[in-house]
């Protein structure tokens, strides 16, 4: 039995945030946790967490703050608001905000966070669900050094791979750098698979030698179920989630005068899914737009 260690404030229990919360009780950290949506809380003090009943209940008689939350809305409203985490939290306080958010937002967090003496982690994640429940997931962090070093083992608890990136929006843009990668990547394979599938490549075999070769990922592994079922209803990771990633990547990019223009491209075709209603489905199913634009007949999901 593990032996029980600090109390912990967690914020956010979708599709990643709970099992990450998860993980934490398991390696015997107590849990205040906070929802939106109230069966989000119930489901873990049926766990052992504890529930709170706001952001600011969270904050309250403990030393750190994680928050994995959907966007800068969620993460201006959970610590701004007369209920946030900032009218409660004490001098010296860790907030670890591991969602994926603009620099934007988060300079304004930091610049309130250091008014406030609380030590702002910007602690941004690699991964998606399965090596969030598997505690496997890549994090890296940037903000306060010693802030840092104090959640070194709570990190550790979700993840395998830790880093510290710097001392201030660094894992921001290094989160977005990610975003990037994966959106173009998405669109690359949809549209080299729609290639060889014209050319009369047998799909599963086409599959099975791109994952067995030079090109193969862990990305690409966590996509092989989908792509042989052609189910892509049960996903890892959504486009509408990925085109909100690429949305902040771009916004970023405007401020800093860099030019995108892949990214800006791969947008408007995770935008045409959405048009189509497939906003909920994984990443993958772009492949379904490219099979759609090159006349093949799709399997409907």
């Amino acid at each position: 039995m593990n032996v029980k260690k600090e109390t912990i404030g967690f914020i956010g229990l979708g599709r990643m945030g709970t099992p990450m919360a998860q993980n934490l009780l398991k390696a015997g950290y107590s849990l205040k946790v906070y929802d939106i949506i109230p069966e989000k809380i119930t489901a873990l003090v049926e766990n052992g967490a504890l529930a709170a009943d706001s952001p600011a209940d969270v904050a309250t008689e403990v030393q750190v703050v994680i928050s994995m939350i959907l966007d800068d809305a969620a993460l201006e409203a959970i610590v701004f608001a007369p209920d946030g985490i900032f009218s409660a939290a004490q001098s010296g306080i860790i907030y670890a905000d591991m969602s994926t958010v603009s620099p934007m937002i988060s300079k304004q967090v930091a610049k309130e966070a250091e008014k406030r003496d609380v030590k702002y982690l910007r602690a941004k994640v690699s991964g998606s669900i399965q090596p969030a429940t598997e505690g496997t997931l890549t994090i890296f962090a940037s903000g306060p050094k010693d802030g840092y070093e104090s959640c070194l083992d709570i990190f550790k608890a979700m993840g395998k791979n830790i880093y510290y990136v710097g001392t201030g929006e660094q894992a921001i843009y290094l989160k977005l750098v990610h975003s990037i990668m994966v959106g173009l990547t998405i669109g690359m394979i949809g549209e080299a698979f729609t290639f060889g599938e014209r050319g009369e490549v047998d799909w599963e075999q086409m599959i099975d030698v791109i994952n067995n070769s030079a090109l193969n990922s862990e990305f690409f592994d966590y996509k092989v179920p989908l792509l042989k079922n052609r189910n892509y209803s049960n996903p890892q990771s959504t486009i509408d989630v990925a085109a909100k990633d690429i949305d902040l990547a771009l916004a970023a990019a405007k401020e800093l005068n860099i030019p995108m223009p892949f990214t800006a491209l791969g947008r408007e075709f995770m935008r045409s899914m959405q048009a189509r209603g497939k906003g909920d489905l994984d990443l993958i199913s772009m492949v379904t737009l490219m099979e759609e634009l090159a006349g093949v007949n799709l399997t409907e999901n």
